[in-house]
């Protein structure tokens, strides 16, 4: 079967310029508003934010990707304020101003309109979109796919520049309202809402996807496909030879545990070690 992105220009090469990337992920502390918050000033999150930058790009990653990860417990789209948009495009904006790389979104949970004000204001290059296309049962409940409304907002803002990397057969979920359509389905759903780059990922965060799982969702589509969770130094040179890209954070942070500072030498390690499948690229 043809993708419909047969011929489509390479999301991965436009941003970084380079057939396969290295992406970190920025896990911002709790922002006001958020049940964690506990009165930390806005210049120490950000302090937060730019030593993670800094360690990532030091290490030699090609680029990050700006989370609000810190707000556990996740809210649903419609109930986050427009406080996590500002605060997100104040941190994107230092941390573009000081280091140069591609920057992508991620609005959690699956908030694709306030990732993509937030893009726009911080000049980011890309949106992660948890769930694109269908519908899935998350931690949060119900969670539909934001591709329409996302799009058309997208086109308001006249920021067709900012691309859609979009995850297929998403974490921290069930999928069991579409468990009749495969993984390969959904995969040409995700190409089909118009999405420039497609994730794999595990059951969750750290967990990764299975060989099986990239294989069959590379089968599905032309588009770039990245695996976004449970990528370490014993598997990322396997899965680079599969995809064109990984996004990494827990493994990188001391102690391998998410919430943790990102650790410079891990970072360099990791990247010493993947750097044998970017030379193949």
């Amino acid at each position: 079967m043809v993708s419909i992105s047969a011929g489509k220009a390479s999301a991965i090469q436009d941003i970084f310029s380079r057939k396969k990337a290295v992406i970190g992920v920025v896990h911002c502390d709790a922002f006001p508003g958020a049940p964690k918050y506990r009165d930390k000033p806005l210049s120490a999150i950000i302090d937060r934010a730019l030593r993670d930058a800094d360690n990532y790009i030091s290490g030699g990653m090609h680029g990050l990707i700006i989370e609000n990860h810190g707000d556990i417990p996740f809210a649903k789209p419609d109930d986050i304020g427009p406080e996590t948009a500002a605060f997100m495009a104040v941190i994107t904006e230092k941390i573009r101003e000081r280091f140069g790389v591609p920057l992508g979104i991620n609005v959690l949970a699956n908030a694709a309109i306030p990732a993509f004000a937030t893009a726009l204001a911080g000049g980011a290059d890309f949106v992660r979109v948890n769930q694109w296309a269908n519908a899935y049962i998350a931690n949060e409940g119900f969670i539909e796919g934001a591709a329409a409304k996302a799009l058309r907002y997208r086109s308001q803002l006249r920021a067709e520049h900012i691309r859609v990397f979009a995850d297929s057969h998403v974490k921290h979920g069930s999928h069991a309202i579409v468990a009749d359509r495969s993984i390969q389905e959904l995969t040409r759903d995700v190409d089909f809402f118009e999405a420039d780059a497609v994730i794999a990922t595990g059951q969750r965060t750290g967990d990764s996807a299975t060989l099986d799982e990239i294989d069959e969702i590379r089968a599905a589509t032309e588009l770039p496909l990245l695996v976004g969770s449970g990528v370490t130094p014993a598997n990322v040179c396997q899965i680079l030879g599969r995809t064109q890209g990984v996004i990494v954070a827990s493994t990188l942070k001391v102690d391998g545990v998410w919430w943790n500072e990102v650790e410079l030498e891990r970072v360099k390690h990791f990247m010493s070690v993947a750097q044998a499948a970017l030379e193949d690229a």
